[in-house]
């Protein structure tokens, strides 16, 4: 092995040895920038050449080298750094290898960390960690802080580094995948939006994905400043793991020090003193969940050093991400939304509760992740007018809702969206929040959330009503 030190904050990468697990965005991102530094890199994944598609090929142009249709454990026998990707579990056999060897093993954001120069807004979270990373990056570049937005976010960390410097502040989405894998990544400003059971097809118990998350929170030193949600009591959970200065963010309490509502205004108690910031009906985007990201966002920013002009201006100019509670078109008088995002069984519920009790057809399934759909009767009563079954969860979801509300099995999106409208009448609402992952359909929710938009544009077309 090339004499390095790894441990570095910068370190030496040049003739390392670099064994990268899986090439999905992440992967191939790391591959990119430790062979950037120097490091003889090689790539494996599950996928043959046949399926690993021109993105994942198109690194053997940059001089790193591709074992594609397995990733077996005698890869990591001349392996220096094991970087896993984050949807590849950290128990598979050559990872076990690797660690068996004493080698180290990081994820892409661990790795990234090391060359980042400027500071981190690191967000996680159950349900909202996409829209608060995206209000952050939308406030901070509109007050002119340089940076980037991204990591689980569409833009891998790695990626982010072109736009690094000092004086930079990068808002960065990470879910529990890639929190497994950090060592001395840090954030400056760590958000936590929430709490609730997700991935229980990954983790063995409810809380060792909650460990996952925790983190964030304990590579924190007390220079740092950590955001829970106060009204939230399974982010009670992470109080333990708290090394930096504790703020909270609440829609209805005041908080002693951190972001709350008073009087429909937003109002942020920091070192800074009180600031009034915005109305709470001025945020662009529906929902009491969205008031809540709103408040991470605006507090997160104020710690940055935004002035309150600034963070008003921001949230007020926020545009939905796509596939995020996201209006697609009236027709007829039925709304349709695309929540295609919503992967769990909490996400599903804080879309549902968004709209008027007893005007939803909710468009629910997919790959089922371990929810428990017996609970979820609670949400759907007296609130969702039918539920529309996809995919291969739906037996589970019937199984789970029984005779509380009516059910149709529809099969695909396509077939659900005609259901939905035939079914419903004018001020009703078609929403797809399906409470599941989309694997079994489709490659992800995007995917799934331009399938619905698609159907959606074609039933518009043909009823010649779209408001």
């Amino acid at each position: 092995m090339p004499a390095s030190n790894l441990a570095a904050h910068e370190p030496d990468l040049d003739g390392i040895r670099v064994l990268v697990v899986g090439a999905g965005k992440s992967g191939r991102a790391a591959a990119t920038l430790a062979a950037g530094r120097g490091a003889r890199v090689r790539v494996a994944d599950l996928r043959g050449p046949s399926e690993a598609g021109a993105e994942v090929l198109a690194l053997a142009g940059s001089g790193i080298a591709l074992s594609l249709g397995g990733h077996p454990p005698e890869l990591a026998a001349d392996a220096d750094l094991v970087i896993l990707s984050p949807g590849v579990p950290g128990d598979v056999a050559v990872v076990a290898a690797a660690r068996e060897r004493g080698v180290p093993v990081w994820g892409e954001v661990e790795l990234a960390a090391r060359f980042c120069r400027g500071s981190i807004v690191g967000i996680t979270g159950s349900n909202g960690k996409s829209t608060t990373t995206s209000m952050i990056g939308a406030v901070l570049r509109g007050a002119g802080i340089p940076g980037g937005t991204g990591g689980n976010l569409d833009v891998p960390l790695a990626d982010l580094l072109s736009l690094d410097r000092p004086g930079a502040w990068h808002a960065v989405e990470l879910s529990s995948f890639q929190l497994e894998t950090i060592d001395r990544f840090r954030a400056a400003i760590a958000v936590v939006v929430n709490l609730s059971p997700d991935h229980l097809d990954r983790y063995p118990s409810y809380r060792d994905y909650a460990r996952a998350k925790a983190r964030l929170l304990e590579t924190q030193d007390t220079a740092d400043a950590a955001i829970l949600n106060a009204d939230d009591p399974e982010s009670r959970f992470f109080d333990p793991f708290v090394r930096g200065r504790e703020l909270r963010f609440s829609t209805r309490d005041e908080v002693p020090r951190g972001a709350f509502v008073r009087d429909g205004r937003i109002v942020l108690r920091t070192e800074h003193g009180e600031d009034d910031v915005a109305a709470v009906d001025e945020i662009p985007v529906p929902g009491e969940h969205n008031v809540a990201n709103a408040l991470a966002a605006a507090l997160a920013c104020r710690l940055v050093g935004c002035s309150p002009g600034a963070i008003a201006r921001g949230l007020r100019g926020y545009r939905a991400l796509p596939h995020r509670l996201a209006h697609l078109a009236t027709v007829a008088g039925v709304k349709f939304y695309d929540d295609s995002k919503a992967t769990n069984l909490d996400s599903a519920a804080r879309a549902v509760r968004s709209f008027p009790p007893g005007t939803i057809h909710l468009v629910l399934g997919g790959k089922d992740k371990g929810g428990d759909w017996a609970a979820f009767r609670d949400v759907v009563r007296g609130r969702v007018a039918r539920v529309l079954l996809v995919g291969k969860a739906a037996p589970a979801i019937r199984a789970g809702l029984g005779d509380t509300v009516p059910l149709e099995d529809c099969g695909t999106v396509e077939r659900a969206v005609a259901a939905g409208f035939a079914g419903a009448a004018p001020g009703d609402v078609v929403l797809l929040s399906p409470g599941c992952a989309s694997f079994d359909q489709y490659r992800n929710f995007e995917e799934r959330g331009r399938d619905f938009a698609r159907a959606v544009a074609a039933l518009a077309e043909r009823e010649g009503r779209d408001a």
